[in-house]
């Protein structure tokens, strides 16, 4: 006997169905976008523009990136909804100071913390923050604390390559997000509008 295409989209539908009438949860969400491919901060910033579609106010606070040219900067600083911080003193192998490293990452924290004190900021974006659990700036239990103490329906989103077990133990949503070829490897720049 030949299953048509309707009836398994109502096989489909009667499965989705029953998710969505088992999830009756509403709270914020915390999120992490990890891996080594591209795209994991720009789709924290595609939820940024969702966020304020829907009218929640929206913190983030950038760990590691020390550039302030980027356009989704340019774009979301005029957003008034948004507040932005770069904390960042650049990538690592461009700054070589542990010492100036580590204060910048626990300035940014001090930021971040104000926001998840917040209740009226419905977003958080803690932008390459990963890289301060890598190198040791920040104590990530202490973190773990503080975001799962958050207001209850902030969400978080937290980006940067090699997420810890226990960060990723914490979340909600968890993306490995990998790669399987990339522009610059081939020789090409990055581009302004694309990568920054």
């Amino acid at each position: 006997m030949t299953v048509t295409h309707e009836e398994r989209m109502q096989k489909k539908k009667a499965v989705i169905d029953s998710q969505i009438d088992a999830a009756q949860e509403e709270r914020g969400v915390l999120v992490i976008n990890t891996g080594n491919g591209k795209g994991k901060s720009s789709a924290a910033f595609g939820v940024v523009a969702r966020a304020l579609g829907h009218g929640l106010k929206v913190g983030v606070v950038q760990f590691v990136k020390g550039r302030s040219d980027t356009g989704e900067e340019a774009f979301f600083r005029q957003q008034a909804g948004v507040q932005w911080h770069v904390g960042g003193e650049g990538f690592t192998w461009e700054t070589q100071d542990k010492e100036r490293d580590a204060k910048a990452a626990q300035a940014a924290w001090e930021v971040a913390s104000g926001h998840l004190k917040n209740p009226a900021i419905g977003l958080v974006v803690l932008d390459e923050m990963t890289y301060a659990f890598k190198y040791g700036w920040l104590d990530l239990d202490a973190i773990i604390a503080k975001l799962l103490a958050r207001p209850t329906m902030q969400h978080v989103i937290i980006t940067g390559r090699g997420a810890p077990q226990a960060l990723c133990e914490a979340a909600d949503t968890v993306s490995d997000i990998g790669m399987k070829k990339h522009a610059f490897k081939a020789g090409i720049k990055a581009m302004p509008g694309l990568e920054f």
